[in-house]
């Protein structure tokens, strides 16, 4: 009964997906339609999916080829890979973008299945973690990722967050499995369970944990990027597709550097078109997106981010998620340097932007920079009326975080900036005369 049930689900999740992907052989002066699963709220994605499709990119490169063949895009919009992989497996979607860990299971998935499928290029990525972040209700007593021990933790198994979670536990000397109770809930689900006090905290992967912060709904416990091991999002296309139709996926990967380019010029725009698409705050965008935003965006498959993947595995694998992956042959560069020439090996070894401290005034479409965080304090404090978002780097990750939801430390004449009480209280416990201070208080004291 038990296999039939599972057998009678999966049926059940393969009956609507009816549309045509592009690997249906076509004739000369056909139509091909090349489908697309993306994840719009997932903004780390959005060079291969929400700001790509705004920005009629690889329509306009599928134009371009003038091959015989007319080319319809369906773009099929996901809140979670895990679905994208389910259609990629069924042949129903041909390109894909989705986070680390999930593009593992899509290698797993498409080997087991016999629809193996490969990493082509990287949408956005942060070299130390930045990406995924525990965060817990604004009133909670807890103060740091011990303090989880034996308390109620949502996360989205074989996800990022999950990954970040179960690394920074396991630092931290608690069992991942036995040391607290995990709720394997959608993002959407887990938010829910902490307002309601249902859970303790929420680990969690961009944009929900700065979403959480901006809205007043949640407080950082714990900054991915203390783990200091990168974390990306990647895009994965289907072997028989990229087969047969090399000319198009090397279109969409023309695309997408495309777009890349286009936010890395324009980060304020893409911002406000990811957030008018998504209906995400612009802020919350700005946050990971920016121009010194926690993710960096490139399409090149840094050696970096290739050697992460093969060290998530093991996290998978005891999960009993997976089994073995061969990350050498699930990764397939050949097609991204092919799109992007000679830029490709610039791209490659191309450093992140350096972090910033970052002010958003009014309507404007520039944003200020400061060389320190009590520079910019000083400016808000006499610019408050006419701030629409003010940024600062961790003191010690560099993770990017809302001022006003900051962890400030005063030390003498120096106001740093923390995300997390955990990271603030260890460097006041290293350096004799620092003190936590409130906001306003670091606002007064910048003046």
């Amino acid at each position: 009964m038990k296999r039939m049930a599972v057998a009678l689900f999966a049926t059940a999740l393969l009956l609507p997906l009816s549309a045509c992907g592009g690997s249906a052989e076509a004739g000369s002066g056909s139509t091909v339609t090349v489908t697309v699963g993306y994840q719009s709220k997932t903004i780390n994605t959005v060079t291969a999916g929400t700001l790509l499709r705004s920005l009629g990119y690889f329509e306009q490169q599928l134009d371009s080829l003038h091959d015989g063949h007319t080319y319809k895009v369906d773009w099929q919009d996901y809140a979670a890979g895990a679905p994208i992989t389910a259609q990629m497996t069924a042949g129903k979607i041909d390109i894909g973008s989705m986070g680390d860990f999930p593009l593992l299971l899509n290698a797993a998935r498409g080997k087991q299945l016999g629809r193996p499928t490969h990493l082509v290029s990287v949408t956005g990525y942060n070299l130390r973690g930045g990406l995924n972040t525990v965060v817990t209700a604004p009133d909670s007593k807890l103060a740091s990722l011990t303090d989880l021990k034996g308390k109620k933790v949502s996360t989205s198994i074989g996800s990022a967050a999950d990954g970040t979670l179960v690394r920074a536990l396991q630092r931290a000397g608690i069992d991942p499995d036995k040391g607290i109770s995990k709720l394997n809930q959608q993002p959407a689900v887990g938010a829910s369970a902490l307002a309601s006090g249902s859970v303790d905290a929420l680990s969690q992967f961009v944009a929900w944990p700065g979403l959480l912060a901006y809205q007043g709904r949640a407080k950082a416990l714990y900054d991915g990027a203390q783990l200091n091991l990168p974390t990306f999002h990647g895009v994965t296309a289907r072997e028989d597709f990229a087969r047969q139709h090399p000319a198009v996926l090397e279109a969409f990967l023309k695309a997408q550097a495309k777009a890349t380019d286009y936010l890395n010029a324009h980060p304020v725009t893409a911002a406000e078109k990811v957030a008018q698409a998504t209906g995400l705050p612009t802020e919350v965008v700005y946050l990971y997106n920016g121009a010194h935003g926690i993710a960096t965006f490139d399409p090149a498959v840094k050696p970096q981010l290739v050697s992460t993947l093969k060290q998530d595995v093991s996290v998978l694998k005891a999960a009993k998620l997976t089994g073995d992956i061969d990350v050498d042959s699930f990764v397939d560069d050949q097609y991204v340097k092919k799109a992007l020439g000679t830029s490709y090996a610039q791209r490659l070894t191309a450093a992140p932007a350096p972090t910033a401290s970052e002010v958003w005034a009014g309507n404007s479409d520039k944003t200020l920079i400061f060389t320190s965080a009590k520079a910019l304090l000083a400016y808000v404090a006499a610019h408050q009326d006419g701030i629409r978002a003010a940024y600062v780097p961790d003191a010690t990750t560099g993770t990017l975080w809302f001022a006003g939801k900051a962890v400030w430390v005063a030390d003498g004449d120096r106001l740093l900036p923390f995300v997390t009480p955990a990271t603030a209280q260890a460097y006041v416990t290293t350096h004799a005369g620092a003190r936590t201070v409130s906001y306003r208080e670091a606002l007064e004291r910048a003046v």
